[in-house]
């Protein structure tokens, strides 16, 4: 008579490397039930064949099948894949290496934006390109508004209307008032984004003409404060021969969102210039 092996659950958890959670949660999922239960004390029981068809579940889920797939291929009394199966998860898989390779380009476009920013001299000349925004325009109290209006009610705004930025993201403002005033300003932000949307009453999308030469220099500290910038970048901007054509950009880097030190808070100041 041939003797049967019966392992207790943490024989088996132990010698097969699961965890009893895990052999506990594969038999409520109905995937693999003890060989045998003892009436009296509750004890589950697992036999030598059992062990393969753990292996068989653990193979199959590195393979990416869901645990309700599995299922389903244990039912067919089967522990092996249709050729149907096989073709839809290697169908699924090329999906997710596509998304993977789209995911890895945007990652990187954004490092390398990040180490660009990071290694640009305080001045730098650049060209700002046509870019299509979501825009919102709206008279705010004081700078210090411009955070909780930005994710309290432009953010969800644009996630109900489905706006899709392009990385590494770009977002900036632009102030309308004709002088000076620490209240009531009246504030334009803008988002890039990739597509032309139906404007609410929250948002509007327009085009933003290119911008053939800006002055741009990095200005660390709160908003509050651009005008200490400003006395060097307008001087800047005379030294160098030009003069002012167009409303000044303030592109936000790193802000109350990431750093709790407003001292660490980088912006870009970015002025439309021309030749004098």
């Amino acid at each position: 008579m041939k003797y049967n092996t019966k392992l207790k659950i943490g024989e088996f958890s132990q010698m097969m490397q699961v965890t009893v959670k895990t052999l506990r949660h594969y038999e409520q999922k109905g995937l693999l039930l003890p060989d045998e239960v003892d009436e009296w004390t509750g004890y589950r029981y697992y036999s030598i064949d059992q062990m393969q068809k753990l292996n068989t579940i653990r193979n199959l889920q590195q393979l990416g099948f869901s645990l309700d797939e599995i299922k389903e291929i244990f039912e067919e009394d089967s522990q092996v894949p249709t050729i149907e199966q096989l073709s839809e998860k290697i169908e699924e898989t090329q999906r997710q290496l596509q998304k993977l390779r789209t995911r890895r380009e945007r990652l990187l476009h954004w490092r390398n934006t990040r180490k660009n920013i990071s290694k640009m001299e305080k001045f730098s000349i650049q060209s700002l390109p046509e870019i299509i925004v979501a825009s919102h325009r709206e008279i705010i109290p004081n700078y210090e508004a411009l955070g909780p209006l930005c994710v309290n009610v432009i953010g969800p705004e644009m996630q109900r209307l489905g706006c899709e930025c392009p990385p590494p993201g770009y977002c900036f403002t632009i102030e309308h008032n004709q002088e000076y005033s620490p209240t009531d300003i009246d504030m334009e932000y803008c988002e890039q984004v990739t597509a032309m949307g139906a404007d609410s009453k929250v948002i509007q999308f327009k085009k933003i003409e290119a911008v053939p030469v800006a002055i741009c220099m990095k200005h660390f500290g709160p908003y509050e404060r651009f005008y200490e910038s400003y006395m060097e970048l307008f001087q800047y901007i005379e030294d160098q021969g030009y003069q002012i054509s167009g409303h000044p950009r303030y592109c936000y880097i790193d802000g109350a969102w990431n750093q709790e030190d407003p001292e660490k808070w980088l912006s870009i100041i970015q002025v439309p210039v021309e030749k004098c």
